[in-house]
């Protein structure tokens, strides 16, 4: 084949760039904005016109932005209009309804800030628990009634009916004795199961009796430590069957608008379904124990919508005053709660039943100290502190039910009730957990007195400062105010004997330690910890806690030359002597370092501690570690490697690094960043790391930092390294644990190579172009793929190279770094060289598209023909004969088999004309017109 000399064109990079620039315009956009939310006009329809002319909306709103699916259906929704012209009447009663329901006051309605029932049900099953056996009463279905024909007279199944319901509480039991806590949840769960199946089978009755014999197990206590679980359990099966009744009445309405929502007013409600509310009412007072009764009924409270507006305002008042006949004091705080809870789910606006509710409690409270409980206790040998704590589930929801949205004022009445009751610990905890950290805060010290005169027989005084420092933690009490509520703290916390006591409330203590105090006083309670932490290794059964606490520290000073003045800070870190807690630790740490610390740091202190903290960070990985972990380890390592700056300090700067290589060897990302940041460390640490291409592209930046510090050897050394390795890239690499093809990833690489390699300048002693030619030859010698084409795209990105290198002023230079366009200054023999190595390369770039003349490869030949067409548009000089008729054979190369892409070839076609208008580049008008563009056939 003959030989083609390349001619590359002349460059103007200046006036190439201003052409190709594009024009700014003003545009005056407004008030819009393409972030901006849209705002979509709410339009209200109108009379319609006659004879199909367009109705007019009225807007509410004065955006002119309209909604385009508004626009489609003209302002009008079609379902609405639908319903509207089914029932106008009833349409506007039920809009009514819904405006007059939003114009309620706010605090009538649950918002997100209140804390459900079901967040605190795992944590009530999880702490009362027991060893015990217990027993329960299973009822055994009856089996009247079951012989009834279909032919059956209704007076017949009415009668069977009632002989059902006489016998409501008589039914067949069967007494299942000495279960395990995990036996009695698992019966609760199968009868929760029997309730719903005994309802879709149609047999309410039996769901009936099945919900009475639940709830009589509320008032069995003779594992008493178990009630609070118990009534967890129970009440999840009264919530399914009032859950399932008021969905049964509500589907019963007529009206499909009361049955899709609880928006509606009894007057909607047909007689069928409020006949059968009446008659489920009916059933329930027929119960004849007291505590069976009232569960039952509050479970379908929400039912009395049906019948009247104020029927729960009216029912509330009377199951209140139900509740004074159960005589067990601890039955009947849960009965309250359970009437609070319902009570809140419905009506939460009726808060004056909630407090009548409550303020019954109080007046009944004295019972708990009575004979009859305190012989209970004696024989189920249950201490009385331990007793109060079954009481605190039921009282603190009461509480967060009443204090919900209250008035700070009912604070204050709620404290004069406590004082009444001699400062009942119990109490004064509940009101401290239930009332919002603002009141509670600013009344620090009258509840610090309170607590000082509390009894302590019954109910520890250091949970009630643990309590009232969660309040601080969330708001901050009267400034003057400060010192006195910490000392007295203080005084009470540090007296605690038991190390479990004692972290529990230090832990949130420290917190408004650190709100409030100076690293002095910080550092005091970090001492107090360890004091009484470190006997017997206490510390070990309060990681948790520990952790909490230097959570707390690092959020509060942020500052760490400060954090590590602090005395005790990295003595109180020594107690974390298991390996995975003290990583967790010291990867927390370091996170709050790299995200607070600004501005780089040389300071010794800090220095010597973070050192500390990564080594403990790096050695905890072994070859079980997740490559994650490792990733997340190395990043904050790194983090910490790039604040440290001893500004023009050199000698402190290297020593640095070298002490940090030394330590964080295991982890190839710092190394790689060790690399990044000092150059002395790139040859011999490149050579260690194990991915090929970390190696090639650490090769090429240390090469380009060197080249831009003017350290022409090293930079030449560093190009000569990685033209040396490209020999050993295998065929397939590992890429994010999957088996990959290396050509794409070389390909990006020696992309970039080229770029580079047009500023370094030639060595004197090694000849022009002493690096391109190696690593062209390195190229030839590769094994490429059989199916690649990458070898020929990576020649034509050479041609690029060599073009820009022929240009007499090249496109981009490093700063004092002379490259070879000053060098030579368009030396003819330099020129000529550069065009012996085009000449080579065309040559190998037209031997394979000649290889790719089968007809399984024609497609690939066509891509590539209109490839290298591109490449002579863009950087050869067209004027030149050969290289003019070259680029008309690979045109029609492309197109000959009919697998060209006819659309990129047109706007080739159209870019030629484009350029043609451009001074010296007239000759592509006569170019394009012998370019034909044949159809695909």
């Amino acid at each position: 084949m003959a030989a083609f000399p390349w001619h590359a064109r002349s460059r103007n990079y200046a006036s190439e760039s201003d052409v190709c620039k594009v024009e700014s315009v003003p545009l005056d956009f407004g008030d819009y904005h393409p972030l901006k939310p849209i705002t979509v006009t709410e339009s209200k329809t109108k009379k319609m016109s006659r004879k199909g002319s367009t109705s007019s909306t009225s807007s509410s709103s004065s955006s002119s932005v309209m909604d385009p699916l508004s626009s489609v259906l003209d302002g009008t929704d079609p379902l609405s209009l639908f319903a509207a012209a089914a029932d106008p009447l009833a349409t506007t009663a039920s809009t009514d309804g819904i405006r007059k329901k939003r114009d309620k006051d706010d605090s009538s309605a649950l918002g997100s800030d209140f804390e459900q029932w079901s967040s605190k049900r795992g944590e009530i099953l999880a702490r009362y628990t027991t060893t015990e056996k217990l027993s329960i009463n299973l009822y055994m279905g009856s089996e009247k009634g079951k012989a009834t024909t279909s032919g059956s007279a209704v007076s017949e199944k009415v009668r069977t009916r009632l002989e059902e319901l006489d016998d409501l509480e008589e039914g067949s039991q069967k007494e299942l004795l000495n279960l395990t806590q995990q036996d009695y949840v698992n019966r609760i769960e199968e009868l929760n199961q029997s309730l719903k199946d005994a309802w879709s089978s149609d047999q309410k009755v039996k769901a009936l009796k099945i919900v009475i014999q639940c709830s009589k197990l509320l008032s069995d206590t003779t594992v008493i430590q178990f009630y609070p679980s118990k009534f967890v359990l129970i009440t999840d099966i009264l919530d399914t069957f009032g859950k399932l009744v008021y969905e049964r009445i509500l589907s019963m309405c007529v009206d499909n608008r009361v049955s899709s929502s609880d928006n509606f007013s009894p007057e909607t409600v047909n007689d069928t379904a409020k006949e059968t509310c009446l008659n489920w009412f009916f059933k329930i007072a027929s119960i004849r124990e007291l505590i069976p009764r009232f569960y039952v009924e509050a479970a379908i409270l929400k039912c009395n919508k049906f019948l009247s507006k104020t029927g729960i305002s009216e029912c509330l008042p009377r199951l209140t005053s139900v509740i004074r006949g159960i005589g067990d004091p601890l039955v009947a705080v849960y009965a309250r709660a359970y009437l609070c809870r319902v009570g809140m789910e419905v009506a939460p606006q009726l808060k004056e039943s909630l407090n009548k509710n409550f303020f019954d409690f109080l007046l009944t409270f004295k019972q708990i100290h009575g004979d009859t409980v305190q012989n209970q206790l004696v024989v189920q040998c249950v201490e009385i502190p331990l007793y109060l704590t079954l009481y605190s589930p039921a009282i603190d929801w009461i509480l967060q039910c009443i204090a919900y949205h209250a008035p700070e004022v009912l604070l204050t009445e709620m404290m004069e009730r406590c004082k009444k009751l001699g400062n009942n610990a119990l109490l004064l905890n509940s009101v401290m957990s239930a009332f919002r950290a603002e009141f509670i805060a600013a009344r620090s010290m009258d509840f610090i007195g309170m607590i000082k005169e509390c009894d302590e027989s019954g109910f520890p005084k250091h949970l009630l400062f643990r309590s009232l420092g969660l309040n601080l933690a969330l708001a901050d009490p009267p400034e003057n105010d400060h010192l006195q509520i910490l000392n007295e703290a203080w005084k009470v916390i540090t007296k605690l004997k038991n190390p479990q006591d004692y972290i529990n409330c230090a832990e949130v203590w420290v917190e408004y330690t650190c709100r409030h105090f100076t690293k002095r006083e910080v550092n005091t309670v970090l001492a107090d910890v360890i004091k009484h932490m470190t006997p017997d290794r206490a510390f070990e059964d309060a990681y948790p806690q520990l952790q909490s606490i230097i959570q707390k520290v690092i959020t509060y000073i942020n500052d760490f030359s400060l954090l590590f003045s602090v005395e005790k800070f990295l003595p109180f870190l020594d107690m974390f002597q298991k390996e995975s807690v003290r990583v967790e630790v010291c990867k927390c740490i370091m996170e709050s370092f790299i995200k607070h610390q600004q501005e780089s740091t040389k300071d010794p202190v800090i220095l010597n501690a973070l050192l500390h903290i990564c080594k403990t960070m790096h050695d905890s990985v072994n070859a079980l570690t997740l490559e994650d972990e490792k990733r997340l380890l190395a990043a904050l390592i790194n983090g910490f490697i790039k604040m440290v700056s001893f500004g023009r300090d050199f000698e402190q700067q290297l020593s640095f690094y070298v002490e940090a290589r030394s330590m964080f060897c295991n982890l190839e990302p710092v190394l790689v960043q060790l690399i990044h940041a000092c150059v002395a460390f790139c040859f011999i640490t490149i050579p260690s790391l194990s991915s090929i291409f970390t190696r090639l592209n650490l090769y090429l930046h240390s090469g380009q930092v060197a080249l831009a510090n003017q350290c022409l050897s090293q930079a030449d050394a560093f190009f000569k390294a990685a033209v040396s390795l490209v020999p050993e890239v295998p065929k397939m690499i590992s890429v994010d644990g999957k088996m990959r093809p290396s050509d794409a990833f070389l390909l990006e690489f020696l992309c970039n190579f080229f770029s580079t390699l047009l500023v370094v300048p030639d060595h004197p002693e090694q000849g022009v172009l002493f690096l391109v030619r190696g690593l062209l030859n390195v190229i030839q010698d590769y094994t490429w793929e059989d199916n690649s084409d990458d070898k020929v795209r990576i020649y034509t990105n050479v041609l690029h190279l060599l073009s820009a290198m022929t240009q007499e002023t090249y496109i981009y230079h490093v700063d004092k770094v002379d490259s070879n366009d000053t060098l030579y200054g368009g030396d003819s023999k330099f020129l000529a060289e550069i065009s012996k190595l085009c000449e080579t390369v065309i040559a190998q770039i037209l031997d394979h598209l000649k290889t790719l003349g089968k007809e399984e490869t024609l497609k690939r030949q066509s891509q590539l023909a209109l490839y290298f067409f591109n490449t002579i548009l863009a950087h050869g000089d067209l004027r030149n004969n050969k290289l003019n008729q070259l680029s008309v054979n690979l045109w029609n190369l492309a197109q000959k088999h009919g697998f060209a892409d006819t659309k990129t070839m047109v706007k080739t076609l159209e870019y030629m004309k484009r350029q043609s208008k451009q001074p010296d580049m007239s000759h592509f008008t006569d170019l394009a017109l012998r370019l034909p563009l044949q159809s695909r056939t």
